[in-house]
């Protein structure tokens, strides 16, 4: 059987702007049709609207710290026991984390219709940031789903 082979982890480039990684690979998930000049037009663009909004704070901060908030420190995972299955809370990975925090933001970001995709992603990275918007109350009910089914927490080993 092949290995499982993904180049981003190892050969993913800093952006030009801010020289994070982590915004390298925002940029690659928000990329559609393989047009990485237009999501990164999208990108700089909302950073630039989260400067104006934020005058002073460093946007790429404001950018990593939204991250940081929607990360998700527990999720639930379906497990079959007995004929049953538990939904039993268990710890994220930290990759897993940083992935579920931008696929939520993005997520909130295409959830809304009627504005410039630029517009709707500053201001969910403004609300991450805040800890409020769409993406923060995704990450409170995956927390509040496993603080509901901690009496389920001894069947994860």
């Amino acid at each position: 059987m092949a290995t499982k082979f993904t180049a981003s982890s190892t050969q993913l480039k800093p952006d030009p702007r801010f020289g994070s990684r982590l915004v390298s690979k925002f940029v690659n998930c928000l990329m559609h049709d393989g047009k990485k000049s237009i999501a990164m037009t999208v990108f700089y663009d909302a950073m630039d609207l989260v400067h104006k909004r934020l005058p002073d704070v460093d946007p790429g901060e404001v950018f990593h710290q939204a991250i940081e908030n929607v990360k998700p420190q527990i999720e639930v995972r379906s497990r079959r026991v007995g004929g049953a299955n538990y939904q039993v809370p268990t710890p994220v990975d930290s990759k897993r984390q940083q992935t579920l925090a931008i696929r939520w933001i993005l997520a909130a970001c295409r959830g809304k219709k009627g504005r410039p995709m630029h517009q709707r992603l500053a201001d969910e990275l403004v609300g991450a940031f805040k800890r409020e918007g769409a993406a923060m109350t995704t990450r409170d009910q995956v927390h509040r789903m496993a603080d509901a089914n901690r009496a389920f927490s001894h069947f994860a080993f």
